[in-house]
């Protein structure tokens, strides 16, 4: 069976996902722990990107682990074990987080930075596993209906605030052809902010190709719908 075309529920959070946690551990390598600005920052990231991660976790537990056990039971077990595992180890990294914004120490700074690169680690396979053996289940067991219906049903439970962030990593971890197709699926009338979201997130040469992507004149500083 060619699954080459078929419905990724996996991919683009994902894409999201490593890109937020890429950047976050980037920022916690040139943490300035003599500039407060600076800390606040890298440490209200890190927040930002373990409140996210602890959330598609626990979207995946609610909405796709049961779909593959349905069909598949047994298979999502191992997933199910890692997913507290990295909530566990999430708990761990706010409590260093929080410590090293009560004082500010060197070798502590480095510590974090050095569990968050664990932690991705093990994110790293672990999604991995999630968009091939997952998704093999979910494609012989469901057509892309149904796996667009579950996704429905993780969006609908995603508060503006929510949504917002994981557009914020969308837009610059997409390619042209994936933005495109997110903002053309989107409403009406909410095309235009998240079109001025693009507009900052993204440099002028992946601005052009999105604008031609969607059928736009790229002109700089303008929004077209």
């Amino acid at each position: 069976m060619n699954t080459s075309s078929r419905y990724n529920i996996y991919a683009p959070v994902h894409k999201a996902l490593r890109l937020f946690m890429t950047d976050t551990l980037a920022g916690l390598s040139r943490l300035d722990l003599d500039d407060p600005q600076d800390l606040a920052a890298g440490l209200d990231q890190l927040e930002a990107l373990l409140d996210a991660a602890s959330r598609h976790l626990q979207h995946e537990n609610h909405f796709i682990h049961p779909a593959i056990e349905e069909r598949c039971p047994g298979l999502s077990g191992r997933i199910a074990t890692e997913h507290q595992e990295h909530l566990d180890a999430i708990a761990t990294l706010r409590a260093a987080a929080a410590a090293l914004r009560a004082e500010p120490e060197a070798a502590a700074a480095h510590r974090l930075y050095r569990q968050l690169a664990t932690f991705m680690a093990e994110n790293f396979e672990h999604m991995d596993v999630e968009e091939t053996r997952h998704n093999q289940a979910l494609w012989a067991a469901y057509d892309d209906a149904s796996l667009q219906a579950i996704e429905d049903h993780i969006l609908a439970s995603l508060g503006p605030q929510e949504m917002s962030q994981w557009l914020r990593w969308m837009l610059p971890a997409f390619n042209p052809t994936e933005r495109a197709r997110l903002i053309a699926g989107l409403p009406a009338q909410a095309q235009s902010s998240v079109l001025a979201s693009a507009r900052a997130l993204l440099n002028d040469v992946a601005w052009a190709k999105l604008c031609r992507a969607l059928g736009h004149a790229p002109v700089p500083g303008l929004i077209h719908i």
